[in-house]
């Protein structure tokens, strides 16, 4: 009985795949696997490529030499994002590189759309957190209003994604500092100092608000 139903099923699925083999079906699906292959290594082999152009113009010396090793960065994040555009990685990389080029705005853009629902479950939590902190970053340094509230809730998500980030303790304790709350303040900076002792303007904030 069990040696029939057995040899039944067989049958029914050898039909099936003469019928799916007759219309190139498992080649198409081969070929969108392929597709999606080629895609993810051209879409990492961009990233890594205009994260090294990005390492470069950070560490030039000459200005115009890293202003364009900046925008090929940003070229190489853009062909990337093509390739894969829910990579949140690439979209981090153009913000760096938009950053680095004064272009605040375009770059808290290009953090938005990492961070989007489509792009951030490609990222772990630690990265989230430190990406939450960048754009955080770029929301008080574009300073408008409404801003503040905005980038206090990314810090508050960074610093419990990303624990060990000091950085974004010592710009919650800024923001927490600019709305008069000096106890949530003091308690960032305190924060700071756990993880980095050496982190002077957090010390320095200590003393201001009387620690």
């Amino acid at each position: 009985m069990l040696f029939d139903i057995l040899l039944q099923v067989g049958l029914i699925l050898l039909m099936i795949y003469l019928f799916l083999a007759m219309h190139g079906i498992p080649n198409k699906v081969l070929s969108k696997i392929r597709y999606r292959n080629r895609a993810d290594f051209q879409a990492k082999r961009h990233f890594v490529l205009g994260a090294q152009l990005l390492a470069r113009a950070r560490s030039s010396k000459n200005r115009s030499d890293s202003t364009s090793l900046a925008k090929e960065a940003l070229e190489e994040a853009e062909k990337a994002i093509a390739f894969d555009p829910k990579d949140a990685a690439a979209h981090i990389l153009k913000s760096l590189a938009l950053d680095f080029q004064g272009f605040k705005t375009s770059a808290l853009d290009s953090l938005d759309a990492a961070l989007s629902p489509l792009c951030a479950k490609s990222l772990s939590d630690q990265e989230r957190g430190d990406a939450l902190f960048k754009r955080a970053e770029l929301k008080v340094a574009i300073a408008r209003r409404g801003r503040t509230d905005s980038a206090v809730a990314d810090l508050e998500d960074a610093v419990t994604l990303s624990p060990e980030n000091a950085k974004a303790f010592r710009l919650l304790g800024e923001c927490y500092e600019g709305k008069k709350m000096k106890e949530e303040a003091k308690k960032a900076y305190e924060d700071a100092l756990r993880v980095e002792p050496e982190l002077t303007a957090a010390r320095e904030a200590l003393d201001r608000l009387g620690s």
